[in-house]
């Protein structure tokens, strides 16, 4: 089975809209292009005022995730509950803790994204930050790479993965980013105090606009042929340096 076949789903435009008032927690919303209609512009906006992401697709691609009547709406149900960062950072500092998070940029395989959340949660990092685009879902297989860390380390959604860069930034964390483009040998540089690792996609790393707002970038030197690690390798390395120098 693949993602979306294993995610549980809720269809129709009454449905979805009783499920987000419910406190369901929405993952994503498909949404068929053209759909008109007063219900439909309700619905839009009780997603803009949960924060939940959407996205306008042709018919086709609805009826290629479900036969059912969807009605031209798609819920996809998260296995997980969303925290906010704005709101979960302050509380840290609050109860006198050093924050410690994790942000991926576009880190799309499921598999990598478990992996990256099954360290972060040994090393006691206190979330993982992800884009709502570019970033892959979080499912029941999301949950099962991760052998269930997604149970118990807090997970944050963006719209603007920039914004929430410079308020962590702006909140007094390092931002830390892991790249081949660094001068800095990671263990040769001190990662200790609040921070937050941030991670590049698999394909293309951290992009240039990220790099430019990080305080410290790092690397990890190689010997062999291939040129860096796979980013879930990367990123245990990584966290497991900062929670030594902590």
């Amino acid at each position: 089975m693949t993602s979306t076949q294993n995610q549980q789903m809720i269809f129709g435009l009454r449905p979805v809209m009783e499920a987000i008032h419910a406190g369901r927690e929405i993952s994503r919303v498909l949404l068929r292009k053209g759909l008109e209609g007063s219900m439909y512009r309700e619905l839009l906006a009780l997603l803009r005022k949960h924060d939940i992401p959407s996205q306008v697709v042709p018919i086709e691609k609805l009826n290629r995730v479900t036969r059912k009547n969807h009605q031209g709406v798609i819920s996809f149900v998260s296995p997980i509950e969303y925290d906010r960062i704005e709101n979960l950072v302050p509380a840290l500092f609050e109860k006198g803790e050093t924050p410690f998070i994790i942000v991926c940029e576009g880190v799309t395989d499921t598999r990598n994204l478990g992996a990256i959340a099954r360290t972060a949660e040994c090393v006691g990092a206190h979330a993982m930050l992800l884009p709502v685009k570019g970033s892959a879902m979080i499912s029941a297989d999301t949950v099962k790479a991760s052998a269930g860390a997604l149970n118990h380390i807090a997970v944050c959604r963006t719209e603007n993965l920039k914004s929430s860069l410079i308020f962590l930034k702006n909140s007094g964390l390092k931002i830390i980013a892991a790249t081949e483009k660094a001068n800095d040998i990671y263990y040769n540089t001190d990662l200790t105090g609040p921070a937050a690792l941030l991670l590049g996609s698999e394909d293309t790393g951290v992009s240039t606009e990220y790099l430019r707002i990080a305080d410290v970038t790092v690397k990890i030197p190689v010997k062999g042929k291939i040129s860096s690690l796979n980013v879930s390798a990367a990123a245990a390395v990584l966290m497991y340096e900062m929670m030594k120098q902590c």
